[in-house]
């Protein structure tokens, strides 16, 4: 009888398990692009457009990253993280959005994402940088990394806590933006996909926060403020 060999066997398939991922952002069309370029790479396994949807979703899949949207109608990202850093820190965040300003970078570290991306970003980079949040490392577009360290470093001219910008939501904030830009209430809305009704309710609801009068005072506070 022939001697059978005593060796082991090899695996069919020895690559490690694809990362599970979840998308949150408020756009559909943007959702079912991200989860096509991505899905060579990743398990895409839940989406929500919501902060409601994505913090009761999340809590039930358990992915090991979730892609996060900065702004939405209901609190954006930074809501998210704070209603799962507590009872999820095993899952890591890291922020995908179209906003390179600073206060929203601060903002969603602080809040504790991992990283911070634009959605510039190439398939290869996106897929590249979920996996090295998913290991422990932080991740930054190039440009948004100065703002992470100058905000840590104290520097006097550094994007720093402020209480009047922090009462405010992540959706007053991009209309004061754009508003402090000269944009006209349609143009807002029509940039944000919003009504001008939705516009006149936000613009009411900063004045009223920041007690202030009219638009021009509030350009001057976002421009000292840098957040023009």
């Amino acid at each position: 009888m022939a001697e059978q060999s005593m060796d082991p066997v090899e695996p069919v398939d020895a690559r490690p398990e694809r990362l599970r991922v979840f998308l949150v952002d408020d756009h559909a069309m943007f959702r079912a692009g991200v989860r096509a370029e991505l899905g060579a790479h990743v398990e895409v396994v839940g989406e929500a457009s919501t902060v409601a949807e994505a913090v009761s979703r999340i809590a039930a899949v358990g992915p090991d990253v979730v892609l996060l949207d900065v702004h939405m109608p209901d609190g954006g990202g930074r809501a998210v993280l704070e209603a799962m850093r507590r009872t999820h820190p095993q899952v890591k965040f890291l922020a995908l959005s179209v906003s390179d300003a600073a206060e929203d970078v601060i903002g969603l570290i602080r809040a504790g994402a991992r990283g911070y991306v634009t959605k510039t970003i190439s398939p290869d980079e996106l897929a590249a940088a979920i996996r090295r949040v998913a290991d422990g490392d932080a991740v930054f577009s190039p440009r948004l990394a100065g703002f992470v360290l100058d905000a840590f470093a104290a520097r006097p001219d550094a994007p720093v806590a402020d209480p009047e910008l922090d009462q405010l939501t992540n959706r007053e904030r991009e209309v004061l933006r754009l508003l402090a830009r000269g944009y006209a209430y349609k143009e807002i809305a029509k940039e944000l996909f919003i009504s001008i009704k939705t516009v006149e309710t936000h613009v009411s609801n900063v004045l009223r926060k920041l007690q202030m009068s009219n638009r021009y005072e509030l350009s001057r506070w976002a421009a000292d403020r840098r957040l023009v």
